[in-house]
Order: C-alpha cells, then sequence, then structure tokens
C-alpha cells in the first residue's frame, strides 16, 4: 500500500508521475522493535527528499514509499486499507511468481543517477539496525523507453483523470482516499535466447510491433494473456512504471558458472534462501566458497541439516569437485559413518586437542560398523 501517514495533515505522493531517467527500488523487512525508527523515517521523508533534491532542482528527485500488509498493523493503530494483503504466490508450468518477503518498499526516482543514489544512501544509513534490506535494484531509461527485449514499454498506462481513476483509492474506503496499491516485480529475461528470435516470432510473443508498437490480434501473447476484464466486461486498467535493470558484466557470468559447477541453473542468483531447498543453500555455499578458486575446501558439518539422499547428493557433488579442480577437501563433521566413508586420514579431537590421528580405515574400521556419533574431525 502507497500512501501518506494515516494521520495528520498530508501532501499525496507522487504515484501518478512519469517514469524518470534513474530509479531505485529498495525493499526491506522490520526487525523486530524497529517499529518506532521505521515510523519516524517515514514521517520526515518528504523533508528529506526536499533537502537531498533542493540543490538540484532540475533532477526531479522524487520518492514513492509503500508499507506492506504484514507491517502495517505493526507501524500503526485502527483502520486499515481494505484492499491491502500480502502478495499471493503464483505458479505456472513455466513461470513463477515468488511472494519474497517485505514491510517496506521506497521507488525513489531522478533524471540523475547521484540523486537517486544519495537519497537511498541516506535511508539506508537513517534505517540501519531497524531493518533488513531485502532487494535493492537499481533501473534506468533505456533507448526510448524500451525494454531490454526492445519493445516499448507502459503504451497503455492510463494518463490524466483515468490514470488516477486506475491508481488511486477512491470513495469507496475513505480513510485511505489518495493512497494507492503497489506490486513490485522483477522479470527475469534470457537475452540471448531472446535475441536469437525472429523480430515477427518476438512481436508474436508480445502482441505488438516492434518498430512502431501497434498492437496486434495475437492469442497467447503476453498484451493478450495480461488483459484482465471486470465483471462488467470492461478492461482493468492498472499504472506501471516499469524500467529495465540488469547486470551485463562478467561479474554475473561468473555467478552463472559458480551456480552449474554445482548443479544449480542460473536464475538461482535472484531467488532468496526461503525459495531455495535445503540441498540448494547448501550447494550456493558451496558456490560462494568456490569463488575464491580455493587450494583448501573447508566443510564444517556440510551434510547435518540435510534428510539422507540430499547428503548424499551433495558429498558427491563435493568430491567430485574436489577431483575435477584438485582440491584438498577437509570435513568437520559427528557422523562417523559420513568420515568413514568420504575420508582418507582422519583427525579425532577431543576437549580442543588432537586425541588421535591416522589413516580413516586404521581408525574406525569400514561404515558398515558405525552408528554412534562422536565428535571426529577428518580430513
Amino acid at each position: 500500500m502507497t500512501s501518506p501517514l494515516p494521520s495528520g495533515e498530508t501532501l499525496p505522493q507522487p504515484a501518478l508521475n512519469p517514469p524518470a531517467s534513474v530509479a531505485v527500488f529498495l525493499v526491506a523487512t522490520i526487525d523486530p522493535g524497529g517499529e518506532a525508527v521505521v515510523r519516524e523515517v517515514l514521517g520526515s521523508l518528504a523533508g528529506l527528499v526536499r533537502s537531498v533534491g533542493f540543490p538540484s532542482p532540475d533532477g526531479g528527485l522524487g520518492c514513492v514509499a509503500g508499507i506492506g500488509a504484514r507491517a502495517w498493523d505493526r507501524l500503526f493503530g485502527g483502520p486499515r486499507p481494505a484492499e491491502l494483503h500480502p502478495f499471493r504466490e503464483l505458479a505456472g508450468p513455466r513461470h513463477h511468481a515468488p511472494a519474497t518477503p517485505g514491510d517496506l518498499f521506497f521507488h525513489i526516482k531522478s533524471a540523475r543517477t547521484d540523486l537517486c543514489f544519495a537519497l537511498a544512501a541516506e535511508l539506508v544509513r537513517r534505517l540501519r539496525g531497524t531493518v533488513t534490506v531485502r532487494d535493492e535494484t537499481q533501473a534506468f531509461s533505456y533507448f526510448d523507453s524500451r525494454n531490454v527485449l526492445g519493445f516499448v514499454d507502459g503504451t497503455e498506462n492510463p494518463v490524466g483523470r483515468a490514470a488516477a481513476d486506475a491508481a488511486l483509492v477512491g470513495e469507496e474506503d475513505p480513510g485511505f482516499s489518495g493512497g494507492s496499491y503497489a506490486i513490485v516485480q522483477n522479470y527475469l529475461h534470457d537475452v540471448d535466447a531472446w535475441d536469437a528470435l525472429a523480430v515477427e516470432a518476438q512481436e508474436k510473443v508480445i502482441g505488438r510491433t516492434k518498430l512502431t508498437d501497434l498492437e496486434l490480434d495475437a492469442p497467447g501473447s503476453h498484451k493478450d494473456v495480461n488483459t484482465v476484464l471486470g465483471p462488467d466486461g470492461s478492461e482493468q486498467k492498472i499504472l506501471r512504471s516499469a524500467m529495465p535493470f540488469g547486470r551485463p558484466g562478467p561479474a554475473r557470468a561468473r555467478v552463472r558458472e559458480l551456480l552449474e559447477q554445482v548443479g544449480l541453473p542460473a536464475t538461482a542468483a535472484d531467488r532468496y534462501p526461503h525459495e531455495l531447498s535445503g540441498g540448494q543453500r547448501q550447494r550456493v555455499a558451496i558456490a560462494r566458497a568456490l569463488a575464491a578458486d580455493p587450494d583448501v575446501l573447508f566443510c564444517d558439518e556440510v551434510t547435518s541439516a540435510l534428510d539422507a539422499e540430499t547428503a548424499v547428493a551433495v558429498m558427491d557433488l563435493l568430491t567430485e569437485l574436489r577431483d575435477r579442480r584438485g582440491l584438498a577437501l577437509v570435513l568437520v563433521s559427528h557422523d562417523l559413518r559420513l568420515v568413514a566413508d568420504r575420508t582418507d586420514e582422519l583427525i579425532v579431537m577431543s576437549g580442543g586437542r588432537v586425541a588421535e590421528a591416522g589413516p580413516t580405515r586404521r581408525l574406525l574400521g569400514s561404515p558398515e560398523g558405525l552408528t554412534s556419533p562422536s565428535p571426529a574431525g577428518a580430513e
């Protein structure tokens, strides 16, 4: 929900303003006990925007702040916006729209990158210790308002009175009249695969001509499936502030390479930890360790939180990486069966001191005879 604070006299936020050439989108969750500081920062936001933007009036600095459904009652007493609710996760056979955590949303926009950066940095500084930033996306204007797929975005946005009717709460919820509901989405594209398509094929996917932006009669296109009709058959309008974002440099390619080495798709880089399984999170941790090109990989209780099947898969991956990259693999584990099965040399620790050391088979025997765990460090 984007809205002025519900108490006192307020000015509406610039939710209807057209997209600027630069934007920063921040999504954060409120830490326990951080509510008072968050209320103070929200209450002073308009003044902060004026202060940062005052020396550069040509920059057109603005900021729209939103408050999530789960945070509203923590921040404010009394009524809440009638239609405010958490985003409901959507999953289909090909695409997935996850419900990611978010209590606060800031859409910072300007004609100048430095102004966006300055305001974002000051907001994060003032909220430090009271919120956790979950997502920061820096966006930009791209070739005559086109997206990274090469098509003009926002041609069907309502304007003027129609924009206010579509985007602002009206008298149906008088306590929050003038506010608005916001949905934040990051669309991820395989640009290389897209560029390999002929223009005619791209136009059928989007439902518009690429050069002239004219609508096509293309059933199943993006335009077709995203047209929503109301009970009376009229098209339901929304106000979009879509802007491209991306990381074309070698860092992105390096992340993709590391994820592929541990058996994960490149799209895992854009997921939150709660969207990954336990085994996938462990693979991400291994990928992060490999980023430093280590000679020794130190794994502390690497399978302790995993089920048996996933633990075997992770250990198979580590063994493969050891052999392929010429690593020395050090395991620290209380699981004696794991130690006996996966190591050649063993160091037994007791009270922080080495109690015994030697070949694993001599000290432990075969894995089949081991059942009870005891502290062990193995290499």
